[in-house]
């Protein structure tokens, strides 16, 4: 995670202009400073406020292009390993235009690593990801103002590879005139970035990918975003303070991967130069997991969103405990070592004070893909196999063995495997979809219960199930 970083610290006091090594150096003013900090604060909430929000409907999406991509706790496991690498990667690369005059006789292609084609290259790949990314946000609010009066015309965007039977689709892409407009407006926004970097451009985009992240990265549990917060809090502490691996890459890395302000506007105005930072995962991470909490409050049909709230709270807490420090001690500080203890502790405290613990810790917001699924208990057989879901558990199921139960979980998880084949067959594919139905909450992995869900709705996209059956 990029950390919360104030620019130029211990190079002067605040207040005014001094010299240093014979130039005059701009020294942010407390006004600049406060100004600089409420604006970081106000930008980090906003994506996670709306993003919350609308990843409660994108749950409920039946449009496969809005379909949530889910963390499991293997996915939260391995994240900081990835990350890790990835940052230490970006640092050697951009080490590399330091020492590269000292290496260029041994190895002539290093030139092809300095700074300026690594940005270069990251730059056109943002620009790229930004219009896109810019193109959904706004998405909503261009169904809302676009001129009724206006025609509304469809339009597909479909490449295939092959011909005939061996015709695959690689891309299948539906739009109409709102989304068009949007990409227009997203692509200048784009081309000023590219053209002048400018940090009101790099905020735009960055905004747009905090919101988008927390909008469409779902963690499936409440366990899996420990996991995934207590491991890049480790991440983040040692990047920050054992190294300067984070500080190096935030200070070359020209992408909107962070939030900028300057703390000189007051005095220089658009064409500010002193920046105070913070990493957009600092923003996503704790982000998806208050987004969790909103979705488990919503479960709950109490009307109330008191999870939601308290992580929403901890997380301003924590930032501002943040810069606070950062502000005092004048050094760079990783934001998720406070923001952790507060985005988890918080919302735990309460769920212990209201006696929801258990709740919490046991909902899974994977099953609100295909809500009011009947429970299976045991793996069904014979003609009436796809109304499984009326099926009763055996009064002395108890008093069985225990052997005799784990045979049991295992025939049914090997009756999920048949079902998924019978889906492919060239006959009974709708009533395999009823029985698919029926196992879809089945006690088995979480894996194998999320490929089931993907292939019903898949199947509920496409038209397969019979429209009597459409309701069961």
């Amino acid at each position: 995670m990029a950390d919360v970083e104030q620019g130029d610290v211990g190079s002067a006091s605040l207040g005014g202009t001094e010299p240093v090594n014979g130039t005059a150096q701009f020294v942010s003013t407390a006004e600049g400073t406060a100004l600089a900090y409420g604006s970081l604060v106000l930008m980090a909430l906003l994506p996670i406020f709306f993003g919350a929000l609308r990843s409660v409907g994108c749950s409920k999406s039946k449009n496969s292009s809005d379909m949530p991509e889910t963390i499991t706790s293997r996915d939260a496991a391995k994240f900081p390993i990835i990350a890790s690498c990835t940052l230490f990667g970006l640092y050697l690369f951009f080490k590399a235009s330091c020492w590269q005059a000292y290496c260029f006789t041994l190895i002539p292609f290093i030139h092809i690593f300095s700074e300026e084609y690594i940005n270069l290259l990251l730059s056109v790949y943002f620009f790229v990801l930004g219009i896109l990314a810019l193109s959904h946000t706004m998405s909503p609010l261009m169904n809302k103002i676009f001129p009724s009066s206006l025609p509304n015309r469809q339009y597909q965007l479909l490449f295939t590879q092959g011909s005939g039977e061996n015709k695959e689709e690689i891309v299948n892409y539906e739009f109409d005139t709102k989304d068009l407009v949007c990409l227009g407006i997203s692509s200048v926004v784009g081309v000023w970035y590219l053209l002048k970097k400018h940090w009101i451009a790099n905020n735009v985009f960055g905004l747009a990918f905090a919101l988008n992240g927390v909008e469409l990265l779902h963690l499936n549990n409440v366990s899996t975003g420990c996991i995934l917060l207590g491991g890049l809090f480790m991440y983040d502490v040692f990047w920050v303070f054992g190294t300067n691996v984070m500080v190096t890459v935030a200070k070359s890395f020209e992408a909107p991967i962070k939030l900028v302000f300057p703390r000189d506007l007051l005095e220089r105005g658009l064409e500010a130069s002193n920046f105070a930072m913070l990493g957009l995962g600092d923003i996503v991470i704790p982000g998806i997991f208050i987004a969790l909490l909103l979705r488990f409050d919503v479960s709950l049909k109490k009307n109330t969103q008191t999870y939601f709230y308290t992580s929403f709270l901890a997380y301003i807490f924590g930032l501002g405990l943040t810069m606070f420090i950062m502000h005092t001690f004048k050094h760079a500080q990783p934001a998720l070592l406070y923001l952790v203890p507060a985005c988890i502790g918080f919302p735990v405290t309460m769920a212990l004070v209201k006696g929801e613990l258990t709740e919490m810790f046991s909902y899974e917001s994977s099953e609100e893909i295909l809500p009011h699924t009947p429970r299976l208990t045991r793996f069904p057989t014979g003609p009436q196999c796809c109304w499984a879901g009326t099926t009763t558990l055996p009064q002395n199921r108890r008093r069985q063995p225990r052997k005799r139960r784990r045979d049991q979980r295992r025939r049914r998880t090997e009756g999920i495997s048949l079902c998924c084949l019978i889906l492919f067959a060239p006959d009974g594919g709708a009533a395999a979809l009823c029985l698919l139905r029926s196992l879809s909450r089945v006690r088995a992995s979480y894996s194998q219960r999320i490929h089931i869900q993907s292939l019903v709705v898949f199947y509920h996209q496409t038209d397969v199930l019979p429209k009597t059956m459409a309701g069961f």
